[in-house]
C-alpha cells in the first residue's frame, strides 16, 4: 500500500496583489505549513505535508529570465528543486514499471500551470520530465533493450473530452470507454510515438495552439478546463523476452475556486453548471477515500460521477504511485481559497494506492510457457520411456512459443508503422515552423493574447502585401479566419501597402484599437492592441524595422488590454478614487475592486453578445456597488462589483452579484454551445440562465443624522436618496420626533443640555416619513412602485413603509413609535455618531412587496417598538481615507469643534454645580428667617395662605428671587442655543457628504475641468462659511449665557 505523496508550494505576489498592498499569510518551517486569518491574526492553522516549497521570496531573475535563489542561504525553491524532488521520483517509478501520476491543484492564478508547464526559460515539471526521460534512454542504450515512448494530450471542459493533437473535431467530444482489465480509456484519442524530446516539445506547442483556438471559439479560458498529458513508456528486454510498461499521467486541474457554491450564493441555478462537476466529484472521491483509509465504512466511492474521476480512478486508490502538488496563493485577500486548498491536500495524503509493476500479456505468456516447459522436463525425467507422450507435449510447447514470437513480431511491426506515420507529421510541422520563422522576418502580424499566459503568443496571423480580410465565414474567402463571439462573416480589413498597414472595420462590426472603438480606417503602429468582436484580443507586431528593442511586448498582457479598455470607456482607477491625487498613494481595497472590474468586463461583453444571438433581449452592465455611498457613520462602504441586468422589452431590472453572474455565464456558455452545434436551445424558464424571478431593486440611500435626538431636539429633514454612483434618485421628507411614552412630542422646554442625563432612563421617539419627490424610477415607465426601508439601532428587523405605485410624488404617511427602555452609553454613542440610513427600493410588476416580520419585535403596553432588547458595541472606524487634503482640513475643524463643545459641556456642568450651591444656600436662608420670625410671622403666613387658597408666598428678599429666575432663564437659553447649533450642523454634515461625493468629470475637456474646479471651489467656500457661522454663533450665544450667569453669581455673593 502506497500513500499519496502531497507537496505544497507558495508563489510570489502577483502585480495585482502588490498593487492591493497584500500581506503574506503563509509561513513554512521544514514540512510544516502555517496560515493565519487576516481578520484574526491569532487564529493560525498548521498543516504537515511530505514536501513544502517556499517560492515566495529570496530569488532573483537572471539575464536569460530564469528565477534562482539570490544567495546560498536562501530557502527559495526553484523549478529545478521541484523537479529533483518530484519529477525524478515519478521517473524512477516509471523505470521500475509502475504507473505514476502527478496532480496539480490550486485556485486560478496560484501557480499550478507555472509549476507543471513553466513559463519562458523556467521550464516546469512536464517538459523537464520528458527531457530527462530521453536523456536517460540515450544513456542506457543496449542492443538487448528497446524503448517506446508515446505522447497524448487531452482537455476536459464541461464534461466533454477534446483531443489536443488531432486536427479533426468530433461533435460532443471523444467518448470514454471501459475495459475490464485496463479500466477507463478515451476512444479515438491520438497517441503519437516519439523518438526524442524535440518531438514532444513540438507536440506540446501543437496541443497548446489547439487549446488556445478552442478557448477562443468556445469563449472559455484554461482556468475552467482540466488538461491531461499521458506519456506511455514501454521497456522491452529482448534477451529475457519480457517488457515493462508505465503510464506517466500529468494532470493540470482547473481552478479550484470553480467548485465552490459561494461563487453563486443565493443563485437558484448554482448546481446547474457542468463546469463545476469534475472538481466537485474529485473532492467527493478524495473525501470518501480518506475516510476509508481511516477505517470508516464507505459504501460508495463516486468515481463514475464525472469524466475526470473516471480517468483518475487508477491514480486515486488504484494502480499508481501518485503525487499531488497544491499551489498556494500567499496574499491575505485569497485566505479562504488558500485554506480550502490546504484542507483539500490534507485529505488527499490519507489516500492509499495499490501500485503494482505492470507486466504485459506477452510477458505473462512467456513466463507461463517457461514454467510449463520446466514442468514437462521434470515429468520427462520421471517417466523415462514415455517418449511419445513427451514429444507430443513438446510440440504443444513449441507451438505456443512460436505463437508468442509471432505476437511479439506483430507488436514490433505495429510500433514501427506508427513511428513512420509520426515521422511524416514531424516533417510537415518542421516545414510549417521554418516557413513561420521566415515570414516573421518579412511581414507584420498579429499574435493572440490570452488570460492564461500559457496560451498567449501561440497563434500568429501574418498580414501580407495587399488586402487581408478578417472574418469567420470561410465561404467569404477571408485571409484570416477568426472564431469567437461577435465576429462577423466579414469583420474587418487589413491593408498592407508601401510599408503602411491600416485596419478598417466592416459595417456594424466591433473593432477596438488601444481601447477605442474603431469607426473609420486607422493606421496601425507597432505594439497596437486590437480587440475583434466581444473579446478576441491580439497584439499587432509591425515590420521588422519598427520592432524596437526597448519595447517589452510582455508588458502588454491580457490585464493591460482590459485596463486600457476600461479607461477608454471612462472607468479608470482615477474615477474610483484608487489613487490619491495629492500624495499619489493607492488605496489597496479599491485597487482590488478595479482588478475585479477588468476581469468581469470582457465576460459582460460576451454575455451581451450571447443574449443578442440567442434573442434573450437582456442587456448586462457592469457597475461598482457603493462607489459613492457611506455607512451610518459617514465612512465609505466597501466597494464591490455587481452586474445590472435589464430586459430591453419589459424594462424589468435585476442586480446580480459578481459571483452569481460568473456562475450564470458558465450556464450561458453551455446553452450557447448547443446553439452553435445546431441543437435546440429552448429550455424551461426555471433552467434558463438568462431568466430570474422579478425582484425589488435597491435604488439608493439617504442619511439622517441622529445627533439632535441625543438632546431631545426634533429633526425635520429633506434629504437626497443617492444611488451607488452618487447621483440623486429622489428627495425624502422625514421627521424624527422625540416624544413621551404616550406619543406627545417634546417642545423646547424638554431639550436636554447634557445627554448623559438620559442614562438609565426611558427614551421615546417617532419616525415619520411623509413623501418622496422627483423619483427617477417612476418617471418614464409604468407599473412601478417604491418602498422605503430602514434599520434602527441594533434591532434585527428592517422596517418598511407601505408600497406606493405609479406616483412620481409618492406619499407614505408612515409613522412608527420606538422606545429605549434603559438608555445606555452605547445608545448615546449611536445617536451622537451615527445616521439613520434610509433605503429607497424600486418595485416592478410581478415582484413581491417588502414586508417586515413582527415575530422578532417586542412592544410596550402602549404599542411602541422596543429597540434596546440587545446591547451592542459600535465598532470604531479609524483612519478615514479621503482623496483631497482640503476635506482632511475640514475634518480637523470638526474635531476641534467637538472639543470646544465638550469644553462648553464642562462649563455648563460647573455652572450647574454652582447653581445647586446657591439653591442650598437659599434653603438655609429660608430656614433661618422662618425660625427668627416667631409665632406671629407663622400666623401671618397661614392667614395669607387661607385667604388666597394658593401656594405659600416666599418671604425671600426680592433680589434673591430674581437671581433664581435668572438661573432658570440661563438654562433655557443654553438649550435654545444648542438646538439652533445642531440644526445648523445637520446642514453642514450634508454639505460635507456632497463634497466627498463630488467627483471630477470623466472626460479630459479643459473647459469641463475648469467648470468642475470652480464649482468645487464654491462648494468649499460655502461649506467653510456655513461651518464658521455655526461655530461663531454658538460661541456668541454661550458667551452671553456665561456672562449673565457670572453676573447673577457675583450679585448673589454681594
Amino acid at each position: 500500500m502506497d500513500s499519496v505523496k502531497v507537496a505544497v508550494r507558495v508563489r510570489p505576489f502577483s502585480q495585482r496583489e502588490k498593487d492591493a498592498g497584500s500581506r503574506c499569510m503563509i509561513s513554512m518551517n521544514s514540512s510544516c505549513t502555517s496560515i493565519y486569518d487576516p481578520k484574526h491574526p491569532k487564529n493560525r492553522k498548521t498543516f504537515k505535508f511530505d514536501l513544502a516549497y517556499w517560492s515566495h521570496s529570496g530569488f532573483v531573475k537572471t539575464r536569460n529570465g530564469m528565477l534562482v535563489a539570490d544567495s546560498p542561504s536562501s530557502r527559495y525553491a526553484d523549478q529545478k528543486k521541484i523537479f529533483n524532488d518530484i519529477g525524478r521520483s515519478l521517473l524512477d517509478n516509471a523505470w521500475q514499471g509502475y504507473n505514476a501520476t502527478l496532480l496539480a491543484y490550486g485556485q486560478t492564478g496560484s501557480g499550478k500551470s507555472y509549476t507543471v508547464i513553466g513559463y519562458g526559460a523556467n521550464q516546469g515539471l512536464i517538459p523537464m520530465i520528458c527531457k530527462e526521460l530521453f536523456n536517460t534512454i540515450n544513456n542506457n542504450q543496449d542492443r538487448n533493450r528497446q524503448y517506446q515512448v508515446s505522447y497524448s494530450m487531452l482537455e476536459i471542459y464541461n464534461e466533454q473530452i477534446k483531443g489536443l493533437l488531432s486536427k479533426t473535431k468530433q461533435p460532443g467530444g471523444l467518448k470514454l470507454r471501459e475495459d475490464q482489465q485496463t479500466g477507463f480509456y478515451v476512444e479515438g484519442l491520438k497517441c503519437v510515438p516519439c523518438e526524442n524530446y524535440a518531438q514532444i516539445e513540438s507536440l506540446m506547442v501543437q496541443g497548446t495552439k489547439m487549446r488556445t483556438t478552442a478557448a477562443t471559439n468556445m469563449n472559455s479560458t484554461s482556468s475552467r478546463s482540466h488538461m491531461v498529458i499521458t506519456i506511455q513508456f514501454k521497456q522491452i528486454f529482448l534477451d529475457e523476452k519480457i517488457s515493462k510498461q508505465s503510464n506517466i499521467t500529468l494532470v493540470d486541474l482547473a481552478g479550484s475556486e470553480r467548485q465552490k457554491s459561494s461563487g453563486s450564493e443565493g443563485d437558484r441555478l448554482r448546481e446547474g453548471t457542468s463546469v463545476n462537476l469534475s472538481l466537485a466529484t474529485l473532492g467527493n472521491v478524495i473525501s470518501a477515500l480518506a475516510e476509508a483509509a481511516t477505517g470508516k465504512k464507505v459504501l460508495h466511492i463516486p468515481y463514475r460521477d464525472s469524466v475526470l474521476t473516471k480517468l483518475l480512478q487508477s491514480a486515486l486508490g488504484g494502480n499508481s504511485r501518485t503525487v499531488m502538488i497544491a499551489a498556494l496563493s500567499p496574499a491575505d485577500i485569497c485566505y479562504e481559497e488558500t485554506l480550502s486548498s490546504l484542507r483539500y491536500a490534507e485529505r488527499a495524503k490519507k489516500i492509499r494506492n495499490k501500485a503494482i509493476v505492470n507486466e504485459s500479456p506477452t510477458e505473462k505468456i512467456v513466463k507461463e510457457l517457461k514454467a510449463e516447459n520446466a514442468r514437462l522436463l521434470s515429468k520427462l525425467s520421471r517417466l523415462g520411456n514415455s517418449e511419445k507422450q513427451m514429444e507430443d507435449e513438446a510440440k504443444d510447447l513449441q507451438r505456443l512459443v512460436a505463437e508468442n514470437e509471432l505476437q511479439i513480431q506483430a507488436v514490433q511491426t505495429f510500433w514501427e508503422e506508427r513511428l513512420k506515420e509520426a515521422q511524416n507529421e514531424w516533417e510537415e510541422q518542421c516545414a510549417a515552423i521554418t516557413q513561420e520563422r521566415h515570414m516573421i522576418q518579412l511581414f507584420p502580424y498579429i499574435v493572440n493574447v490570452n488570460e492564461d499566459p500559457q496560451l498567449s503568443g501561440v497563434v500568429k496571423y501574418f498580414i501580407q502585401k495587399g488586402v487581408c480580410k478578417v472574418g469567420q465565414d470561410p465561404s467569404c474567402s477571408p485571409s484570416i479566419i477568426l472564431k469567437g463571439l461577435g465576429i462577423m462573416n466579414q469583420h474587418a480589413t487589413f491593408t498592407n501597402l508601401d510599408g503602411i498597414v491600416t485596419l478598417e472595420p466592416s459595417d456594424q462590426a466591433k473593432v477596438y484599437v488601444n481601447g477605442t472603438l474603431l469607426i473609420t480606417k486607422v493606421r496601425l503602429k507597432h505594439s497596437d492592441r486590437i480587440i475583434f468582436g466581444s473579446n478576441s484580443t491580439y497584439l499587432y507586431t509591425g515590420f521588422p524595422c519598427e520592432r524596437l528593442a526597448d519595447i517589452d511586448l510582455a508588458h502588454f498582457d491580457y490585464d493591460f488590454f482590459q485596463s486600457e479598455m476600461a479607461t477608454a470607456e471612462g472607468f479608470g482607477i482615477e474615477k474610483m478614487g484608487a489613487v490619491n491625487s495629492q500624495s499619489g498613494s493607492s488605496n489597496p481595497s479599491v485597487l482590488a475592486v478595479f482588478h475585479d472590474y477588468i476581469k468581469i468586463m470582457p465576460l459582460v461583453k460576451e454575455a451581451n453578445q450571447m443574449s443578442k444571438e440567442l434573442r434573450k433581449d437582456l442587456k448586462f452592465e457592469i457597475e461598482v456597488k457603493n462607489l459613492a455611498i457611506s455607512d451610518s457613520r459617514g465612512h465609505d462602504l466597501e466597494k464591490e462589483i455587481i452586474v445590472k441586468v435589464t430586459n430591453q422589452v419589459t424594462s424589468q431590472v435585476w442586480v446580480w452579484s459578481k459571483a452569481k453572474f460568473i456562475n450564470r455565464k458558465f450556464l450561458m456558455e453551455e446553452l450557447y454551445q448547443h446553439y452553435l452545434d445546431g441543437e435546440c436551445t429552448r429550455v424551461d424558464k426555471e433552467y434558463d440562465p438568462f431568466w430570474d424571478p422579478v425582484e425589488a431593486i435597491c435604488l439608493g440611500s439617504a442619511h439622517v443624522w441622529l445627533q439632535p435626538l441625543a438632546y431631545c431636539i426634533k429633526v425635520e429633514e429633506q434629504v437626497e436618496f443617492l444611488n451607488w454612483e452618487g447621483k440623486v434618485e429622489a428627495v425624502l421628507q422625514i421627521h424624527l420626533n422625540p416624544c413621551s411614552c404616550t406619543g406627545q412630542h417634546f417642545g423646547e422646554d424638554d431639550i436636554v443640555i447634557d445627554p448623559t442625563e438620559m442614562l438609565d432612563k426611558r427614551s421615546d421617539f417617532q419616525i415619520e416619513i411623509s413623501q418622496c419627490l422627483g423619483v427617477r424610477w417612476l418617471q418614464y415607465i409604468k407599473d412601478r412602485g417604491v418602498q422605503i426601508g430602514y434599520c434602527v439601532y441594533d434591532h434585527p428587523c428592517k422596517f418598511y413603509t407601505d408600497p406606493v405605485w405609479n406616483n412620481q410624488k409618492p406619499k407614505f404617511n408612515h409613522k412608527l413609535h420606538f422606545t429605549v427602555l434603559n438608555v445606555s452609553q452605547d445608545y448615546l454613542n449611536y445617536l451622537q455618531t451615527s445616521a439613520l440610513v434610509v433605503e429607497l427600493w424600486g418595485l416592478q410588476e410581478g415582484c413581491n412587496d417588502l414586508i417586515w416580520s413582527s415575530q422578532d419585535i417586542k412592544v410596550t403596553d402602549k404599542g411602541s417598538i422596543i429597540i434596546d432588547s440587545k446591547r451592542r458595541t459600535l465598532s470604531s472606524h479609524c483612519n478615514l481615507a479621503t482623496s483631497d487634503s482640503q476635506i482632511c482640513e475640514l475634518y480637523l475643524k470638526l474635531s476641534k469643534l467637538e472639543q470646544e463643545t465638550e469644553f462648553l459641556r464642562e462649563v455648563n456642568t460647573a455652572l450647574k454645580e454652582e447653581n445647586t450651591y446657591l439653591k442650598n444656600s437659599q434653603k438655609k436662608f429660608n430656614t433661618t428667617r422662618n425660625e427668627s420670625a416667631g409665632s406671629k410671622k407663622e400666623y401671618k403666613m397661614s392667614k395669607v395662605k387661607a385667604s388666597s387658597g394658593s401656594t405659600p408666598v416666599s418671604f425671600l428678599p426680592k433680589d434673591q428671587s430674581q437671581k433664581d429666575a435668572q438661573g432658570t432663564s440661563c438654562d433655557a437659553q443654553f438649550a435654545k442655543a444648542l438646538k439652533v447649533f445642531y440644526q445648523s450642523m445637520t446642514i453642514v454634515q450634508g454639505q460635507l457628504l456632497r463634497l466627498r461625493r463630488h467627483r471630477p468629470p470623466e472626460d479630459d475637456n479643459l473647459k469641463t475641468l475648469q467648470l468642475f474646479t470652480e464649482e468645487q471651489s464654491q462648494m468649499f467656500k460655502e461649506f467653510g462659511k456655513q461651518l464658521d457661522a455655526c461655530v461663531c454663533r454658538l460661541k456668541a450665544d454661550v458667551s452671553t449665557i456665561v456672562k449673565k450667569k457670572r453676573e447673577s453669581m457675583s450679585n448673589g455673593k454681594s
